[in-house]
């Protein structure tokens, strides 16, 4: 985002939210619970879950299913689709005003129990879609009180923009609970009510009488239950090492392609993916980037903005736009979720796999930075010796000063809490962990072991 402290689209969607708990902001302090992502444990007792990730990505997974002309396929990457088109419906592009006829095939996950009965669910996808075909994700929760969501769109997707423009969907609530752009929110955290478990659902479209069809390999949901808390403790550092990752700088892009989100001062997000993939060895090619003003430095940086872009959301932050658009480059997936500490990021780390993170603060509460934040992206690339974080900071004012040193606790912080206050005092949200990861479709067995200790398979 941009370095002004200014309310971004996300914390002003997620308002309703906060205001639910706001009432209780003034006895909240350090002494509240306010673990990582998780309550203090009694000695001898585990400490409570309150992240829950379920992922559909295996030929078992994908034939678990209720399919209504959809097919599992085989092979190295498994995965979902059409094998007969089930119907035919027209849909009219928000954004463009462009009615069209798709044909369409369905699949509908099997319920899964969340583990942790959720305030929050995010799903996330990974998904060829040739040019001709998109996909659609829905999500139905059931609650604990034993009712049920409306199905809820998670989002209209495509990897391009010729045949629709990629978007999430306003105005989705039920009286107990609302769908802000990407996340699906319990309106009311305070009264107990929880999402008990959730399904999926998939629809692939593809352009009538062809035999295209969109591929998805990986469909997920996280469900989370994380304590509201202005604070969090401190983590015990454990690992110094860096990964030598790309690093790109998004102030770079000022002014470029303002059609997407004001142009690069708003890019941290897809600036940071675009660093994470070419880690994984993900490149564009002349082709791919052939759209772009050939004047511009690091003209990648300016695709990923363009293929990360929510037309409803108005911007590139979207969070599992991102994951989808990291999963289109061959031998790569993506996933959001939240996860508990520092601890978690140097297990991952430690593994060979970095994270994109996000975060909000004054420009006090991260020294060094040199600005205050509503929403930012960055990316964590290791741990020095005394445990602070390294990080590319997209927010930076060229490639060369991307890498950054942030203290172990000022980050931890603010990456991890709930709520905060911001530059006029009032109460507004945080992220509570929330994290993009990528990583090889094939991982190594050291790289399954870190993901499957911080809750991702």
């Amino acid at each position: 985002m941009s370095r002004a402290e200014l309310p971004s689209r996300r914390t002003l969607l997620a308002a309703a939210v906060v205001a639910a708990v706001a009432g209780s902001a003034a006895t909240a302090s350090a002494a509240a619970p306010t673990a990582g992502a998780t309550r203090p444990a009694a000695p001898g007792r585990a400490a409570a879950r309150t992240v829950d990730n379920r992922a559909w990505t295996t030929y078992p997974d994908w034939r678990s299913g209720t399919a209504a002309g959809t097919r599992a396929v085989a092979g190295l990457r498994p995965g979902l689709v059409i094998a007969e088109a089930a119907g035919t419906t027209d849909y009219t592009d928000p954004h463009t005003g462009r009615t069209a006829a798709w044909e369409y095939a369905t699949w509908d996950s099997p319920v899964h129990r969340l583990a942790v009965p959720s305030t929050e669910a995010i799903a996330s996808w990974n998904a060829r879609t040739p040019e001709g075909t998109w996909i659609q994700v829905e999500l139905k929760g059931t609650y604990s009180d034993g009712t049920d969501t409306p199905w809820y769109v998670m989002g209209r997707w495509a990897a391009g923009d010729a045949d629709i423009r990629r978007t999430s969907v306003d105005d989705q609530e039920d009286g107990k609970s609302s769908v802000w752009t990407d996340t699906l929110a319990v309106d009311d955290a305070a009264s107990g009510l929880r999402i008990a478990s959730v399904r999926l659902r998939l629809t692939l479209y593809r352009r009538p009488g062809t035999r295209l069809t969109p591929t998805v390999w990986r469909l997920g949901v996280m469900g989370s239950d994380v304590p509201d808390r202005f604070t969090v403790p401190a983590s015990t550092p454990g690992l110094a090492k860096e990964l030598l990752v790309p690093r790109y700088s998004q102030e770079i892009h000022k002014g470029q392609y303002p059609e997407y989100d004001n142009g690069g001062e708003a890019w941290c997000s897809p600036t940071s993916s675009q660093m994470i993939i070419e880690y994984w060895g993900g490149r564009l090619t002349q082709e791919q980037l052939s759209w772009v003003d050939p004047a511009y430095a690091d003209p990648q940086v300016c695709h990923a903005a363009r293929h990360t872009y929510d037309h409803q959301y108005a911007g590139c932050g979207n969070w599992p736009f991102n994951a989808a658009y990291a999963a289109t480059f061959p031998g790569l997936q993506g996933v959001v979720t939240r996860l508990r500490s520092l601890t978690d990021l140097e297990t991952l780390i430690a593994a060979g796999i970095p994270a994109i993170t996000s975060q909000s603060f004054l420009e006090e509460e991260l020294t060094g930075a040199g600005y205050g934040t509503s929403g930012h992206l960055m990316t964590v690339i290791g741990f020095t010796a005394d445990g602070d974080v390294i990080a590319n900071d997209p927010a930076s004012d060229d490639n060369e000063a991307v890498r950054r040193i942030y203290k172990r606790r000022e980050w931890e912080n603010i990456w991890l809490r709930t709520k905060r206050y911001n530059a006029s005092g009032k109460v507004v949200s945080g992220t509570g962990g929330v994290c993009y990861l990528y990583f090889p479709a094939r991982p190594t067995s050291r790289q399954r072991k870190a993901l499957a200790a911080v809750g991702v398979r």
